[in-house]
């Protein structure tokens, strides 16, 4: 990693948990600066504006979770699966995604619709292939996945799970997540 990327990470590193703890509008520039170890004219060189960086770190927080938990629209139960293990591994994006919930987009699509196309086209193709159930619209289907994988995620309401629980507790949510997702989107057997 050449040091422009080496900066480049640091800072994406730095704000993303910044804007986690703060929000967009507590984070503050010179922290997220001093943490990186670049300055405050970097910074706005590469990003031009806190809510740019703020942006950027989102984008680089879904991509790291994209790149451990494609998805798989044959298997949603392992999809949901490895969606617990990333916000698991990864809590700073669920964060980063309510603080843009509350902070910029309180309703609607929290990213571009045109994201949501070819994961809605994927599992339209799952369904007519047999593998879900066809009575539900195929972005219901992701967004109820999704929604069920953060059940134990810093977002949840009644429990948020760390690293630190029992091994075996995380493997009881992963065998209850697999299987509400795979009874609640497999296709009943008509006699």
């Amino acid at each position: 990693m050449g040091r422009g990327e080496a900066s480049r990470r640091r800072l994406l590193d730095a704000a993303a948990a910044e804007f986690a703890a703060y929000g967009i509008a507590g984070a503050r520039v010179d922290r997220i600066a001093a943490e990186a170890k670049v300055s405050k004219a970097v910074m706005y060189a590469k990003y031009g504006s806190k809510e740019d960086l703020f942006d950027a770190v989102l984008a680089d927080q879904v991509q790291g979770v994209l790149d451990v938990a494609p998805l798989t629209p044959d298997d949603l139960p392992g999809y949901a699966v490895r969606l617990y293990d990333a916000y698991l591994d990864r809590p700073q994006l669920v964060r980063l995604a309510t603080w843009a919930r509350l902070e910029r987009t309180p309703t609607g699509y929290l990213f571009s619709a045109a994201d949501e196309v070819p994961k809605a086209g994927a599992i339209a193709e799952a369904q007519a292939a047999g593998h879900i159930d066809p009575a539900f619209d195929p972005a219901d289907v992701h967004a109820m996945v999704i929604a069920l994988a953060m059940t134990w995620s810093p977002a949840g309401i009644i429990y948020t799970a760390t690293e630190d629980d029992p091994e075996a507790e995380h493997n009881r949510r992963r065998a209850a997540l697999a299987a509400a997702v795979h009874r609640a989107f497999t296709p009943t057997k008509r006699p």
